[in-house]
This record gives structure tokens, sequence and C-alpha cells, in this order.
């Protein structure tokens, strides 16, 4: 597998970003689909709507909001394979709109990836 990377979506694209995929079920703000040099967008494989409105990146509540969207992506699998299958050909970034870096579903998203 090749490298799986996390990107904010207001960041630059650089040359080694690879397969761009947003993995945010709603678009992000002031960003044109033309600038966001994107692959995809994959609103299957994002946290449900439930899940991010109770989440709401609460910090105290990140380590649930883990465990709740791992047992979401269990039914994911279609689109966890997919993905898969890029990186092993490519490097992927996996592109949040979220403030913080290390508190978001593209960490939980690659985590899974990762462990297969």
């Amino acid at each position: 597998m090749k490298i799986i990377r996390i990107k904010r979506i207001y960041d630059e694209k650089a040359e080694d970003d690879g397969y761009r995929v947003l993995v945010d079920r709603i678009w992000p703000r002031g960003v044109s689909k033309a600038t966001a040099h994107l692959d995809e967008w994959n609103k299957d494989i994002a946290p449900s709507t439930e899940l991010r409105k109770w989440f709401d990146h609460k910090e105290e509540r990140f380590d649930e909001f883990k465990l709740r969207y791992r047992i979401e992506l269990k039914d994911k699998e279609d689109q966890l394979s997919k993905l898969r299958k890029i990186a092993d050909n490519q490097s992927i970034s996996l592109l949040y709109a979220a403030k913080s870096p290390t508190m978001n579903q593209a960490v939980v998203l690659k985590d899974v990836l990762l462990k297969g």
C-alpha cells in the first residue's frame, strides 16, 4: 500500500497528494469545486449526519465518535475496498474540512484503511 495522507481541504494542493478524496458529507465552505482539485468526493464514507451533528467536533466526544464511526464503516466495505485498491497503486490524500488535524473523521478513516 502506498502512502495515505490526511490533509485539510483548505491547504494548497501538493504534487505528492496523489489521489485526492474529500471524505466530508457536506461541501466545505469557501472552497470552489474548481480549486478543490478533487479526484473524488466520497460522501458515502463520511460519518452519518446524525453522528456528525452529535460529535460537533467536541474534544470530549472524540473517543466515542471514533467508536461509533468505526461501527458505521463496517457497512461501507465497498467504499473501503475501493480506496484500498487505489492506495495499492498511488498515494491518497484524505481531505477534510474540520479545524482540528487530530480530531476528525479522516484520522479514523486512515486508521481503518491501514488496518485492513
